[in-house]
């Protein structure tokens, strides 16, 4: 697997009425194909999404951005750029952190959670010192983390809801 360095492909999802910001490590490979946040079709995280809510799974790009703003949701990566093989969050270095307090400074967020463990790591070694505001972890959606099965997530992830 050949090692790249790459810029955030796409822009954050948000507006003034986001209530919980939801960050990434980086797109992976389907998503960086799809021009979109979790473009592979077996990442769960528009499945859980969508069950937390109790609404339709979307398809198309516009349906997730509506999905997200209708919930009060904004979305975005921890990593504006880095070194990454494939899709690998393992072997993400090299890190610059994406700005976020753009978000922070035009929405009314309330809390910050990570897509799992490499965003958690990445936004507290990076994003936590300039913002002081704490993320709270939830299990990756990824395929990769098989040891959580879709009914899990959605529980674990129901707490997004409270905000």
């Amino acid at each position: 697997m050949t090692e790249n360095f790459l810029a955030h492909p796409f822009e954050p999802v948000y507006n003034e009425h986001s209530k919980i910001l939801i960050l990434g490590s980086f797109p992976s490979v389907k998503s960086r194909e799809n021009e979109f946040y979790y473009g592979h079709e077996r990442n769960r995280f528009w499945k859980v999404i969508s069950a937390v809510f109790a609404c339709q799974e979307p398809k198309s790009v516009s349906e997730k951005k509506q999905l997200l703003l209708e919930h009060g949701i904004a979305l975005w990566d921890v990593a504006a750029s880095c070194s990454v093989k494939a899709s690998s969050d393992s072997s993400i270095k090299s890190v610059t952190p994406n700005d976020i307090s753009i978000i922070l400074s035009k929405s009314d967020i309330n809390a910050v959670y990570a897509n799992g463990k490499t965003a958690e790591k990445l936004y507290n070694k990076l994003i936590l010192p300039l913002t002081g505001r704490p993320v709270t972890p939830l299990p990756s959606t990824s395929p990769a983390n098989a040891a959580f099965s879709l009914e899990k997530l959605i529980a674990l992830w129901s707490v997004i809801k409270e905000n």
